[in-house]
């Protein structure tokens, strides 16, 4: 695994953030640094997914990235068969993605299809997973992707969701950042790096409350959802259909 080391150096400004070849490559580092808990999320994610999954339906994987959560399935699933599709707009992320899935045993049983999620057809599924997707979609798309993801789950499916989140209180929002950027600094990121990646992201990622997000997972039709795990400005939700 490759270390981030992209934002290390001064810049004049920072470029908006993109999934390009520089981030797949040290997409695994960067992430394992910067989100709390991302393999809890990815391993308990993967037990609910081997739960929920119904034999002869699809799994999704929405904004794949380098695969993490396949990974872990197949670790979970063992031998048993299963059927997900991964998806991503990125290419050099889906490069990876396959490699690790080839390694990790995953054979015939994850289909990886570089597309955007706002457009890839859904259809037949037990589980949909968007693991800190939605967040870099357009505010205005988002409500008709819940919607489709809810129309293409079988009864008794799930939708597995994780985001960055804001919250409506100054004072709260600021302690949740202040956090955030202590995590990092503790992976060993500097201030520089910590500030110019959040300058970067200031209008690609764009994180909501997670009262926005209930709000949109109750719309949708989810008539039961809970959030799963919470730290800071991190949130994992299960919605059932």
């Amino acid at each position: 695994m490759k270390r981030d080391t992209l934002y290390d150096e001064p810049r004049r400004t920072a470029a908006p953030f993109e999934f390009n070849r520089s981030v797949a490559a040290v997409f695994d580092d960067m992430i394992q640094r910067s989100v709390p808990l991302y393999a809890e999320i990815l391993n308990r994610e993967a037990q609910l997914i081997a739960t929920h999954y119904q034999r002869g339906t699809r799994i999704y994987d929405l904004g794949c990235s380098t695969g993490n959560l396949g990974v872990y399935l197949c670790r979970n699933m063992g031998a048993q068969p299963f059927e997900m599709i991964a998806v991503d707009s990125a290419a050099p992320m889906l490069e990876i993605c396959a490699g690790k899935l080839a390694d990790a045993g995953a054979g015939g049983r994850v289909t990886l299809v570089h597309d955007d999620i706002g457009l890839v057809a859904l259809e037949n599924a037990s589980v949909i997973v968007l693991n800190f997707t939605l967040q870099f979609l357009p505010l205005t798309s988002r409500d008709r992707l819940l919607a489709r993801i809810f129309d293409a789950l079988v009864p008794g499916g799930i939708l597995l969701l994780a985001e960055k989140t804001i919250h409506a209180d100054d004072d709260f929002n600021r302690l949740r950042q202040d956090c955030h950027h202590r995590f990092k600094q503790e992976n060993g990121y500097s201030a520089l790096a910590v500030a110019q990646k959040r300058e970067a992201l200031e209008t690609v990622l764009i994180p909501e409350s997670e009262d926005a997000h209930g709000q949109r997972i109750s719309a949708a039709g989810f008539g039961c959802f809970d959030i799963w795990l919470k730290w800071f400005n991190f949130s994992a939700w299960i919605g059932r259909k």
